[in-house]
């Protein structure tokens, strides 16, 4: 791949120094990307955002990490339906954070690839007064939790934020549930549950052989090793958590050391085959580094599955990551969850009988019938409609049935551009909300600590 010197740019300020807190106006936001292994990195690009302008200044290794985010570029650009023009100038020396850290034509840096160096990647950036928009894990283990911390209180100290990307906020399932546990006539309060059924749990099922923008996903193989990838139990556990923090208690600060008590934790792992390996890195054999991890036939224990028991502000919770190899026939990845209130259920489904589209239902609590509860539905679902036009509900086997028209459930990959978004706004107010920092430090503390956990159980 050839080389683009980077050109220094000079870039309006933004961050603490915009003081009167105005919109952000186009080319306002420079963005760098620092070694772009996961396709995450490149679907911040999917769309035009705004407030960037088309030059995008790349900084990684030469390979085969950074021909696949190329190409992905290159696909949106050459898309027929709503193509983008970015420019990328590319720096692939050995010294490419070093070069970036020098050079800085951007004042914020997206960073999705290889996590065991991205907690290192975050904290270089926000000393050097870069804000990072960051791809999940910001951490995988609890020495990377601990330099996360100091990450913070580095950007803290420089007037820079760190934010990672929380798609799954987004996802339009997510926010009804966190409106509708406001609604005391028709959920009342979150039961304070037990280990056996927990007030909040959470089941993600994911999928390594998958289809992205339309074309099948190819991962690096470095995916599969955890020391670099990390274990599932601390990868998309990460939006698990975070949704339990972010629908029950919106806005309110947890904190680690007074609200949250773990109470177990495990893990299993994957088989994956040589075969599927190949289908899915192109690689025809598992590389050196994985050699040690192989079973007696030839195939890797992948560790991408875990489960975490916790207390959270006094209830119990449970959240369940689990990944597949391929998904079913007309099937993807999948949500399951359940929030227990004490006059009702809230649930979403995403199964076949859903045709794997999330769907919120309302169960009723026991002593509840759901004739008790459908006037308050119906008021919620007045108000729902200022926001989501054509809502409804009706009655189903499974409960009333929360019906938000198609047009409201963007997708995946729509979620990245929606959270850059939101963080360039932040920007322009130089400030995140007040809850955002404790509360991912709170998040990575549980996953990196309940890893811990896991690992010390497994060991018995």
């Amino acid at each position: 791949m050839p080389v683009i010197p980077v050109l220094a740019i000079a870039l309006i300020a933004i961050g603490c120094a915009n003081k009167n807190n105005e919109s952000l106006q186009k080319e306002q936001v420079g963005l760098m990307t620092l070694n772009p292994g996961h396709f995450h990195a490149a679907l911040v690009q999917k769309n035009p955002i705004e407030v960037l302008g088309e030059t995008v200044h790349i900084y990684a290794p030469e390979g085969p990490d950074l021909d696949l985010h190329m190409s992905r570029i290159e696909g949106f650009n050459n898309r027929s339906e709503n193509p983008t023009n970015w420019e990328s100038r590319i720096y692939t020396g050995p010294d490419y954070v070093e070069r970036m850290l020098e050079e800085r034509p951007g004042n914020v840096m997206v960073t999705a690839g290889n996590n065991r160096l991205k907690t290192s990647y975050i904290q270089r950036a926000v000393s050097n007064g870069i804000n990072v928009l960051s791809d999940k894990p910001m951490a995988i283990d609890t020495g990377g939790w601990q330099l996360l911390r100091e990450a913070f209180s580095q950007a803290e100290q420089n007037n820079v934020l760190l934010y990672d990307i929380m798609t799954e906020r987004r996802e339009v399932t997510s926010g009804v549930l966190r409106r509708l546990m406001q609604e005391k006539e028709l959920f009342g309060e979150l039961a304070a549950g037990t280990v056996e059924e927990p007030a909040i749990f959470k089941e993600s099922i994911h999928h390594l052989f998958k289809y992205v923008a339309g074309s099948p996903l190819k991962r690096p193989p470095w995916y599969f090793d955890v020391s670099q990838q990390g274990e599932g139990i601390v990868d998309v556990t990460v939006h698990l958590v975070d949704l339990s923090m972010w629908v029950a208690f919106p806005e309110q600060i947890v904190r680690h050391t007074e609200d949250v008590t773990l109470l177990d934790a495990r893990r299993w792992p994957t088989t994956v085959t040589r075969g599927q390996f190949e289908r899915i890195t192109g690689e025809p054999e598992f590389p050196e580094y994985l050699a040690d991890q192989l079973d007696e036939q030839g195939s890797l224990p992948l560790y991408s599955n875990g489960e975490i028991d916790y207390m959270l502000n006094g209830h119990h919770v449970r959240v369940r990551v689990q990944w597949d190899y391929q998904a079913p026939e007309g099937g993807n990845d999948s949500h399951f969850t359940i929030i227990r209130g004490t006059r009702s259920n809230l649930v979403v489904r995403q199964g076949k009988e859903q045709n794997y589209k999330a769907t919120v239902y309302v169960e009723p609590a026991n002593g509840v019938t759901r004739q008790d509860l459908e006037p308050a539905l119906a008021s919620v679902i007045q108000r729902l409609q200022q926001q989501y036009p054509g809502a409804g509900f009706a009655d189903s086997p499974y409960g009333l049935e929360l019906q938000i028209p198609d047009e409201f459930h963007f997708g995946h990959e729509a979620h990245f551009g929606m959270v850059a978004q939101s963080f360039f706004e932040y920007l322009s107010r130089g400030a995140l909300p007040e809850w955002e920092v404790p509360n991912m430090i709170t998040k990575y503390y549980i996953t990196t600590h309940a890893r811990e956990m896991a690992l010390r159980n497994s060991e018995k």
